[in-house]
């Protein structure tokens, strides 16, 4: 498929592993770049064997759009062959624990010397400085220390894992966003620059007005379950057939949703009339909607909050998003064919960018070093015996 992508001229060589590094490089790498995905020999990256179900199939996203190459970093042919390729390269991603690319003679001074161009992307648990920085760190615990998972779940329970691995999915994004910014500061200074992305300060940054609320005044949020404390009516409730999602705490679109439920006169009734009000009888107000949404179907309820204007939806799982005409018309979920799989369906590149669009180009490879001959022997001019002795050296 044609690369249209606004990065296809940027080269990125991807040393990280498991989810926020090559996370990071999927989103550069769908944004157009060529990523070369740089594997220990043998069993590659663990995401390989990563995912639910009978079939591991994590990889398929998390490595498409990029190239497999095999080098040994431990050793000295390996660590040589990398600098080589860094050479080449305008980004560099690494998520290993701060100081281990230094061991391998592949650290930001080594390697900026060689390439003063090269933007280094640095994911790590607590950030390359300071007294936590040598600490093994994984999303979740970047999730508790950033603040996260303390507010995530029901009061009465110990808090709750998002579903999804967010922490590293935010450092990845952070990442990837410093590294558009290195970019840009590169047309005018002609130097690359580390970016240096922390799991716990990436959710930091999303924890909204958490710090402050407790500095000024010594409030700190607490486990709320399903709705927002103070906010109403935003909540799940339930239906004949299943659950659904209102957001309906705006005076205006309060006052909507009351005329929806036959009950106008609540939007003028004291406990409800403002949103102060509200707030302070939620947990009563949203008792009063979960009466009423019981009576009614899931798409009965959801036709009224259509017709009356009301913030308002299903719950969606795989097989929601796979039948909505939605996702479909913005094709927001795609086809790929796979080389171990066949056609396999997962998410669109995002986000859309209208003159330069971002695409899913090539499959993951499936294969540890599956390119090697191509970026060895073609990108760095390799003959095959060079290969061969590299790989007899265990180097590749």
């Amino acid at each position: 498929m044609e690369n249209t992508g606004a990065l296809k001229d940027i080269r990125v060589i991807e040393l990280g592993q498991l989810i926020a590094g090559p996370f990071c490089g999927q989103l550069l790498g769908d944004m157009g770049a060529e990523v070369i995905k740089v594997e220990p020999p043998g069993q590659g990256d663990p995401m390989r064997n990563w995912g639910r179900g009978d079939d591991k199939l994590w990889w398929e996203v998390v490595a498409r759009n990029k190239k497999a190459v095999s080098a040994n970093l431990r050793i000295a042919q390996g660590q040589e062959l990398v600098r080589k390729l860094i050479a080449t390269a305008d980004i560099l991603i690494e998520n290993f624990k701060p100081g281990t690319i230094e061991k391998w003679g592949l650290g930001p001074d080594v390697l900026q010397a060689i390439n003063p161009k090269l933007i280094i992307v640095r994911v790590s648990g607590y950030g390359q400085t300071g007294p936590y920085s040598s600490r093994a760190g994984f999303g979740g615990i970047g999730e508790a220390m950033g603040g996260w998972r303390y507010i995530v779940g029901d009061p009465d329970r110990a808090p709750s894992r998002m579903g999804v691995s967010i922490g590293d999915t935010l450092a990845a994004t952070y990442g990837c966003m410093g590294a558009l910014a290195a970019l840009h500061a590169r047309e005018t200074t002609g130097k690359g620059q580390i970016v240096d992305s922390s799991l716990y300060e990436s959710v930091l940054q999303v924890m909204e007005s958490v710090v402050p609320e407790y500095h000024w005044s010594g409030y700190i949020r607490e486990r709320s379950g399903s709705f927002l404390p103070g906010i109403a009516p935003s909540n799940v409730y339930q239906c004949k057939d299943g659950e659904y999602l209102i957001g309906a705490n705006q005076d205006a679109v309060w006052a909507r949703l009351a005329t929806a439920m036959g009950q106008p006169e609540l939007a003028k009734d004291p406990r409800y009339v403002d949103h102060v009000s509200r707030g302070r009888n939620q947990i009563e107000l949203d008792a009063r909607i979960n009466e009423w949404t019981k009576t009614l179907t899931v798409d009965e309820l959801e036709e009224l909050m259509i017709e009356y204007s009301i913030p308002a939806g299903k719950m969606y799982r795989a097989p929601e998003m796979l039948a909505d005409p939605h996702f479909a018309a913005r094709n927001s979920i795609i086809d790929v064919e796979t080389e171990r799989w066949g056609k396999l369906k997962m998410q669109n590149a995002f986000p859309k960018l209208s003159d330069t669009p971002s695409r899913v180009r090539t499959p993951a490879p499936s294969e540890v070093g599956q390119h090697n001959a191509e970026i060895y022997g073609g990108l760095l001019g390799m003959d095959e015996s060079e290969i061969a002795a590299l790989k007899a050296a265990d180097a590749i």
